[in-house]
């Protein structure tokens, strides 16, 4: 069955980065566009960022661009999510998502686009 994984969350302060990491297995990763999303506690889980099945194509929620970068690697089936300059606000649990597509520079920043979900990672901040 399709599993994705995240990794890569910590403890961290403010201005640190930090990579997260989904590695997927069970499908075939190169016709999946990815995305990431985060929930913050008592918040609705929002949009951060996605990418196409190529990674030709990628797209950023407004508070992370500049500061975070979304890229993937097919031959190893995972997507990475880099996150740079933390701010506390920024503290969440993050989830990526796949989604099959149909052409090489489509993506997704609506959740309820994708089909399958990892058990997310937790980033927290302290400032």
């Amino acid at each position: 069955q399709v599993q994705l994984v995240e990794s890569g969350g910590g403890l961290v302060q403010a201005g640190d980065s930090l990579r997260l990491s989904c590695a997927a297995s069970g499908l075939t990763f190169g016709l999946y566009a990815m995305g990431w999303f985060r929930q913050a506690p008592g918040k609705e889980r929002e949009f951060v960022a996605a990418i196409s099945r190529s990674g030709g194509a990628t797209h950023y929620a407004d508070s992370v661009k500049g500061r975070f970068t979304i890229s993937r690697d097919n031959t190893r089936n995972t997507a990475y999510l880099q996150v740079n300059s933390l701010k506390p606000e920024d503290t969440a649990v993050y989830y990526c998502a796949g989604e099959i597509s149909g052409t090489d520079t489509t993506y997704y920043t609506g959740s309820r686009s994708y089909s399958y979900w990892g058990q997310g990672t937790q980033v927290t901040v302290s400032s």
